[in-house]
């Protein structure tokens, strides 16, 4: 019988392992040339692994979260006819695959039965046409009478009750009123059998009779999560950079009164090009200012003992996903205007939501901007990107009266646009005065925007 053992491939330059963070097929499954079977997330990126061969899937190499080397069997495949037989036929049984009703319920069923010989399972037409057809009827029975025995008794009238049939209600909503305490025989009902919508109405207006049913509770059960993926990489870094960079962070208040102005201006007249948002115009001030301060646009071998301080900003954007923080880079970010900016910004935005980054686009940040948007708060004290030195972080703007004057008591009070802006540096590479001063740069780029443009 003939087998073909996919090895995980060389998927990244000095990687030795990477982590399955999703599998596309199950053991059983039968998968064609080039379809995608599993994904793999190294340090840098996540990359979509595809079949050479067609055949069906008999040996997985682990579960979602586990490392496999490079050159190890990833996936197994058998590619003889029989199997594809097998495959097209009769389904390989795993747990995934079962179709009867959970034993409980089935259990529950045959007990009521077994005590109650009037009462007896039947479907619905819909339900009796899927299970005539074979595989892949779910059925869901439901319980009624065949010899009704006439109206169901009121809840008060006990002795009616015992000379009837017990309350008609399937097992699932039989086992939602056992979980909330409630005695079916009391809830009213417009049809042949409690359903769920009745025991809403219960819950909501009681049994008319002075009895109410306990709420139910608001706990939640408890969940495990396992922490895999990008998550498990955020974890890594976020670590690895408290426990070896000793931060510091130092906080400004910034008039972003005229900027903002500004920024409205340009979107008001900018024709095909993007939207500004402040982000694009922040990287611009950023990437005027670091000449002056070189030591804030570095990278720190703390095992090697070197600091590189760049001669370019490869400006790393923080950027939300639904799997986590991750950093796009955008290179060479001080040769860009505001629109080329605000392009690249979307462009990368967008790969990163769609877990389609380049490895060299997630790499070789020299420094990092993070801002939550409106959530920014007053102020933030953002992780370093390790091996960067230095992060910075815009908050919300918020407006706020202000001074304008001499102080002589002529003094005007006008409405400002404020933004507090925090930096947090690496203090072995970076001191407190440094980190000060530039921001002091930086506040002139940004409270006099027409510095933005000048050259």
């Amino acid at each position: 019988m003939a087998r073909f053992t996919f090895k995980l491939p060389d998927i990244g330059e000095g990687i030795s392992e990477a982590e399955i963070v999703a599998w596309h097929v199950a053991i059983g499954d039968r998968v064609e040339e080039d379809q995608q079977i599993a994904d793999m997330m190294t340090d840098k990126a996540t990359v979509e692994m595809e079949s050479p061969v067609t055949g069906v899937v008999v040996e997985l190499a682990g579960e979602v979260g586990d490392q496999v080397s490079i050159g190890a069997a990833l996936v197994v495949i058998e590619t003889e006819d029989e199997a594809t037989g097998a495959a097209d036929g009769d389904a390989v049984a795993t747990p995934m695959d079962e179709t009867d009703r959970p034993a409980a319920e089935s259990a529950e069923e045959e007990a009521f039965v077994a005590e109650n010989p009037g009462v007896e399972e039947v479907s619905s037409p819909a339900e009796d046409g899927a299970q005539s057809g074979g595989a892949g009827g779910d059925a869901n029975p439901v319980i009624a009478e065949i010899s009704p025995t006439g109206p169901r008794p009121s809840p008060g009238n006990s002795a009616a009750m015992e000379s009837h049939a017990p309350v008609l209600a399937s097992p699932a909503v039989r086992a939602r009123a056992s979980d909330l305490g409630i005695d079916l025989s009391v809830v009213k009902t417009d049809g042949d059998r409690v359903r769920h919508a009745d025991l809403d109405a219960y819950l909501r207006y009681g049994s008319g009779e002075g009895y109410h049913a306990p709420h139910a509770s608001r706990a939640r059960d408890d969940e495990t999560i396992k922490v895999i993926g990008m998550r498990r990489r955020i974890a890594e870094n976020m670590a690895a950079s408290k426990r070896n960079i000793p931060h510091f962070t130092y906080v400004d208040e910034i008039d972003v009164t005229a900027l903002e102005a500004m920024r409205a201006d340009l979107n008001a007249h900018r024709g095909h090009r993007p939207k500004l948002t402040m982000l694009p115009l922040m990287i611009v001030a950023i990437s005027r200012s670091l000449p002056e301060f070189p030591m804030l646009n570095a990278r720190y071998d703390d095992e090697a003992g070197v600091v590189t301080r760049s001669g370019r900003v490869h400006m790393g954007m923080a950027t939300q996903t639904d799997a986590g923080l991750t950093v796009p880079v955008i290179r060479d970010a001080q040769d860009r205007n505001v629109w080329q900016l605000a392009t690249e910004i979307g462009r990368l935005a967008e790969a990163a939501r769609a877990n389609k980054l380049k490895p060299d686009e997630m790499g070789g940040g020299t420094i990092t901007i993070t801002s939550l948007g409106p959530l920014g708060g007053i102020a933030t004290t953002p992780v370093i990107n390790r091996p960067e030195v230095a992060i910075i972080g815009p908050n919300k703007i918020v407006e706020r009266p202000v001074f304008d004057g001499n102080g002589k008591g002529g003094d005007d009070i006008r409405r400002a646009k404020l933004m507090n802006l925090s930096i947090s540096c690496d203090h072995r590479v970076v001191d407190g005065w440094d980190a000060a001063s530039y921001v002091q740069s930086l506040k002139r780029f940004l409270e006099t925007p027409v510095l933005l443009f000048a050259d």
